[in-house]
């Protein structure tokens, strides 16, 4: 018996390495690099291959638009990796990650997705990339909208025709992500190309970015004049560098805030270039789809943090200094229309500039997109497991709270990656131990049954799993911003409506 483990594709055979009690394969290509005559197409099927390829090497990052300095890689950008229990099962549950943060990063190679945990407790966990930013998102007249859309479905196929070679099984998918990546799973349940491609999905922190067409056609054609090209077309990008795109991109999201006036609520995403509403690939946002029964219902597990905002605002610098000012514009901006702000004020009278900024941004961005895809998915004749993580990172005395991105190394089980130790320290306590065993613990029995342990949404009664150092099933914690928020869904974002 090789030394090394050795599983056929359907485009060939691939090498992978074994560690920690599992199996991991890394940087298959699912789709044919997206440059030259195929870039900002859709995803063309990958080339077969002779022999064996070896898979012990991730696959190169798509080019990244955030302001860290990541250096230039390949260009075979849609990979993923499988991590098995043993590629010789039969009929294991099956976890598809998708690692995609604001629609500017995919790295499946991110040690915070590691596969062992989850593996060692019988699940079969793929994790993807894909492209984002540019050349996932633009909205060019003459390529296809949402291709980082597209890549995803690509995906999944690959994961249907292949997964039984690994150990899973094909009818027990269950398609994953965090923030950008939820978006990325609720977009995924009302897409009719993605229908049959996965049973179950997990959603953690789902944002509201969606552009309607009229805006995305214009903040496109201000980057495609930003970079000098003829016109906000493919064929005016094509020949420019990806990772200079990208780069120009991070800078162009950094100036947002001159375009309030004109791009409104987008202009506070720090996110350009996100998903179109184009009326084809995506049909429309999943809220109203699910809400109206024009796309089915799902067993669907899905949660945001307590604290969503309050990462962002300490990384920022911005943490402690928001002013009565900057509480009035959050307000005006991201609170349901047309009486929000006021409603908001009534709801928190004693809360101070602060804490009604970091209310409103963590409700309009995360908290009740997530709370409201529950309802919605329940609404469609889906299973909704609702939880919030209201468990404090211990890291800076406290200050980050129960903040975004908190719960995914624990759910992971990686609490030594770097995202692990930048939340809750290099020697987590016990109470972090604890609590990534219960969510881990729920993430395997969802995969596995469709039951995450605790009971369902309902409409009458709204239960919550909240996560804590003493976690407990109540209704719904935010229950004056679900107030609030009744009667509205995340809208897309317009330039003339904000």
């Amino acid at each position: 018996m090789s030394e090394q483990p050795k599983v056929r594709t359907t485009e060939g055979v691939v090498q992978g390495s074994r560690r920690q009690g599992h199996t991991v394969f890394r940087g298959i290509p699912y789709a044919q690099p997206p440059v030259g005559a195929l870039r900002f197409a859709a995803p063309a099927p990958p080339h077969r291959w002779e022999g064996t390829r070896q898979a012990v090497e991730f696959g190169p990052v798509v080019p990244l638009s955030l302001p860290i300095d990541v250096p230039p890689q390949g260009t075979d950008w849609l990979t993923l990796n499988v991590g098995t229990p043993d590629p010789g099962a039969a009929g294991l549950p099956v976890l598809v990650w998708i690692p995609v943060g604001g629609y500017l990063s995919a790295a499946s190679s991110d040690p915070m997705y590691d596969p062992a945990a989850l593996a060692e407790a019988g699940v079969v966990v793929v994790t993807i990339n894909c492209r984002v930013g540019a050349e996932g998102f633009a909205f060019l007249d003459d390529a296809p909208p949402n291709r980082g859309f597209l890549d995803q479905i690509a995906a999944l196929e690959w994961v249907q025709r292949n997964i039984t070679a690994f150990g899973g099984d094909p009818d027990r998918v269950t398609v994953g992500g965090v923030s950008a990546g939820a978006g990325s799973v609720a977009a995924l349940l009302t897409m009719k190309s993605a229908r049959g491609l996965f049973r179950r999905a997990i959603a953690h922190s789902v944002p509201g970015l969606h552009s309607t067409p009229a805006l995305a056609r214009q903040v496109t054609a201000a980057f495609a004049d930003r970079l000098g090209a003829a016109a906000p077309t493919a064929e005016a990008l094509r020949d420019i560098d990806p990772w200079h795109l990208a780069a120009e991109l991070t800078s162009f999201n950094a100036g947002l805030h001159a375009h309030r006036e004109s791009w409104g609520r987008l202009t506070d995403t720090g996110t350009a270039l996100c998903p179109v509403v184009d009326g084809e690939t995506l049909p429309e946002t999943p809220w109203p789809a699910l809400s109206g029964t024009r796309a089915s219902g799902t067993e669907l597990l899905v949660g945001h943090t307590r604290d969503e905002f309050r990462y962002f605002s300490v990384m920022s610098g911005r943490h402690g200094t928001f002013t009565e000012e900057d509480a009035h514009a959050a307000l005006e901006l991201h609170a349901p229309q047309p009486d929000g702000a006021r409603a908001y004020r009534a709801a928190f009278p004693q809360a101070g500039p602060e804490e009604l900024v970091e209310t409103v941004y963590s409700d309009a961005l995360f908290r009740m997109p997530s709370q409201k895809l529950a309802e919605a998915n329940a609404a469609a004749g889906g299973t909704s497991y609702l939880f919030e993580l209201c468990w404090t990172a211990p890291v800076l005395g406290g200050i980050l709270g129960a903040c975004h991105s908190l719960d995914v190394p624990l759910a992971f089980g990686t609490l030594d990656s770097p995202v692990g130790t930048q939340l809750i320290g290099e020697e987590p306590p016990a109470e972090a131990v604890a609590l990534s065993r219960e969510l881990q613990e729920a993430w395997v029995r969802f995969v596995t049954t469709g039951d995450a342990g605790w009971p369902a949404h309902r409409p009458d009664g709204h239960l919550t799993r909240v996560l804590d150092a003493e976690s407990k099933t109540l209704p719904y914690p935010e229950q004056a911003s679900r107030q609030i928020w009744q009667g509205h869904t995340p809208a897309p974002f317009d330039h003339s409506l904000g």
